[in-house]
């Protein structure tokens, strides 16, 4: 059986750092300006959008000389992309475009992003050190349970953990059956996957008999959806391993834009030398925000050739925070929502991961939960179905459900009905869990 306290690392060896991870705060931004000039001039003449929108906005290249110049250019949003679809954006010939990734454009036509053999070089050497900070070491068997196809969680990942010299066992998203088996028979050290997904395989190794905690696993490294540290808390415990995010989001590069220090567990360290991250605020996106506060995050590249991104606005809320492990890099906080993911219910502005933080604090209450939102009557209502835990008692799921729409309303401030449902009666997903079902527009159709 894995102690995970006796795995986690003191502090990282200064021997196995790339130099960049060793650089003081004003070493990294002598770095980012320096890149930013370039990056911003070299989109302004290959990107016809960029050349276009800096023109618009009246500004140019040559405005940008300090870091704070960077808030007179104009945002990119994933609407730019789409408008630009498929490969408008791109800044060099197909001929030196090496892998092409693409969103699933379900709202929508999807995303395309490309690489360059540079491009694609320094993707797996961000996601290696990511993975390297959170505790995977090079002679690691890593079970690779994100989805490979055009989603860049899958080959980023993948490539990332080749890079750090790990033997990477490539099974993909789904059949969590034979994934419990592969973890049985392998014996990896290390899990790649999303929270959700995790503790999908855990419930189900629980269902076969197979104690979670049994097995070779020493650390996980997740992402591609927001997660509490409740979470983390409920997948440490159950499976015996550290557990660390990594952020990334294709239009930027993908998985590797941030990883976690295991020794720290506070927050991603965002990797400053290809990323110069902003915090502006949601409601006013002429205001960037000081660090500490609160807000939107936005994204401009500093070493992409295929496709340089200038103030991508990510509709990921956080804020940004001093470097601890790596103190030239700032963190990001934990991701409290999207923008596009935030419910207004009557007034009230409440995201998913809220009721993750309350619940997951209710012992009779399991991690798996929906949200429903319904207008019977010409008022928004919220309905929760979580399910219970196997070893809860009537009584005790009664009790559990009273108290979370208690704490419901006290933290939130909404008033909402709980449902508290059997254990495996909700939907599980191998990869992006769907946690809100708005069902008010399917009641609004004309009979």
């Amino acid at each position: 059986m894995n102690t995970a306290s006796a795995i986690k690392a003191t502090a990282a060896d200064p021997a196995t750092l790339d130099a960049e991870e060793l650089m003081s705060r004003d070493q990294i931004e002598a770095l980012q300006l320096t890149r930013l000039k370039e990056t911003v001039r070299y989109a302004y003449d290959r990107v016809p959008l960029y050349t276009k929108k800096f023109d618009d906005a009246g500004v140019h290249p040559d405005d940008l000389k300090e870091l704070s110049d960077l808030a007179k250019f104009p945002y990119t949003t994933k609407e730019d992309l789409r408008q630009s679809y498929p490969f408008g954006m791109f800044a060099v010939p197909m001929d030196e475009v090496s892998r092409i990734h693409a969103s699933s454009g379900t709202t929508g036509r999807p995303t395309v992003v490309g690489y360059t053999k540079g491009d694609l070089d320094r993707w797996g050497t961000l996601v290696a050190r990511s993975l390297r900070a959170s505790g995977v070491k090079s002679n690691y068997k890593v079970h690779n349970a994100y989805g490979y196809g055009l989603f860049t969680g899958g080959l980023g990942a993948h490539f990332g953990a080749e890079k750090l010299g790990c033997t990477v066992i490539p099974m993909s998203g789904g059949q969590t059956e034979r994934q419990i088996q592969l973890i049985q028979d392998f014996q990896p050290d290390t899990i790649l996957a999303t929270p959700t997904y995790l503790l999908t395989i855990a419930d189900a190794m629980k269902r076969a008999g197979i104690d979670p905690r049994s097995t070779s696993l020493k650390n996980a490294v997740l992402g591609a959806e927001p997660w509490t540290e409740e979470m983390r808390h409920e997948l440490e415990q159950m499976m015996d391993i550290d557990a660390c995010d990594i952020y990334g989001l294709s239009e930027v590069m993908g998985p590797g834009v941030a990883g976690e220090c295991v020794e720290t567990k506070d927050g991603a360290h965002i990797w400053e030398d290809h990323f110069r991250p902003e915090i502006i605020d949601p409601f006013d996106d002429t205001k960037v925000l000081d660090d500490g506060e609160h807000g939107e995050l936005v994204f401009t590249s500093l070493t992409k050739e295929a496709l340089p991104i200038i103030r991508y606005r990510t509709h990921d809320l956080t804020r940004l925070l001093p470097g601890t492990a790596r103190p030239g890099m700032r963190r990001m906080g934990r991701i409290t929502g999207r923008n596009d993911d935030m419910i207004i219910l009557r007034g009230v502005n409440l995201f998913p991961s809220q009721i993750e933080e309350i619940a997951l604090r209710i012992p009779a209450l399991s991690p798996h939960f929906q949200l429903e939102i319904t207008r019977p009557d010409r008022m928004d209502e919220l309905a929760v179905k979580i399910e219970r835990r196997a070893e809860s008692s009537a009584d005790e799921c009664v009790k559990a459900a009273a108290e979370l729409k208690s704490q419901i309303k006290i933290h939130i401030g909404s008033s909402c009905a709980i449902h508290v449902v059997e254990p495996g009666s909700l939907a599980r997903s191998s990869g992006k869990l769907r946690r809100i079902y708005d069902l008010r527009k399917q009641e609004n159709k004309p009979a």
